[in-house]
């Protein structure tokens, strides 16, 4: 078998270590250590972005993508999209945006030269704050999920507060989906606690056990919108699991 061979390697202003790695054709990034991402099994995050734009069903969506990655997300949108669309994606760790551009961009097509992407280096949250009903569709990838995030301060993206700014950046028809290494009962116990709906899809991994699951959350304040039909008695909040 291979070894791993260390393509690159970056520290940040917080003392964090990431690491860009190759072992053959597998690429992974890691972070203190632990595998943050890889293009193997990235099906998950394909579906994260092409469920919900069919579900919002718009080709010229304004769309925000929480998290760069290895661009798998990103460039899942850009295939559903029209030539109208406008895509902006957050990538806290510019390091992780450079190696798209000059390492690994062909592992997913090179979706940051599309003319329809804005790279923000930014933490999503302040994107977040300076929009008010501006977006169609945000899809959130920026962690291993609710339970497991990069740094601390990730935790508010989750939470009621961080919720309630993405609602109010989020346009009254629109669709919010979140990424997750696993099911969160404290996250969807937040989601209940939403003036919306939701319902969580369970992908599972291609080549894995079958017990082995991705997930991805969708919310919305209309329920038609992400497939639940809600009846004149429904809870502010449906699920369907």
């Amino acid at each position: 078998m291979p070894i791993w061979n260390t393509l690159a390697r970056a520290d940040t202003a917080a003392g964090d270590e990431i690491l860009l790695r190759q072992r053959g054709a597998l690429y992974e990034i890691r972070f203190n250590g632990l595998e943050l991402m890889s293009n193997l099994n990235h099906q998950s995050e394909t579906v994260l972005a092409e469920r919900s734009l069919r579900l919002h069903g718009r080709t010229d969506a304004r769309v925000l993508i929480g998290g760069l990655g290895m661009g798998f997300t990103l460039r899942a949108a850009l295939e559903l999209l029209g030539p109208a669309a406008q895509v902006t994606v957050c990538e806290l760790i510019p390091q992780i945006a450079s190696w798209n551009r000059d390492r690994i961009g062909h592992l997913a097509g090179h979706p940051l030269r599309d003319p329809r992407v804005t790279l923000r280096i930014a933490d999503v949250m302040e994107v977040l704050l300076e929009h008010r009903a501006a977006f169609d569709v945000i899809l959130m990838d920026t962690d291993n999920g609710p339970d497991f995030t990069v740094r601390q301060a990730n935790g508010r993206l989750y939470g009621e507060g961080g919720l309630a700014v993405l609602r109010k950046a989020l346009r009254p028809d629109g669709i919010a989906a979140f990424w997750s290494a696993t099911a969160s009962d404290p996250f969807e116990r937040v989601l209940d606690a939403q003036p919306w709906h939701w319902r969580r899809d369970d992908i599972q991994l291609i080549g894995g056990r079958v017990d082995a699951f991705h997930h991805i959350y969708l919310a919305s304040a209309e329920a038609g919108r992400i497939g639940l039909r809600a009846s004149p008695d429904a809870l502010p909040a449906l699920a369907l699991s």
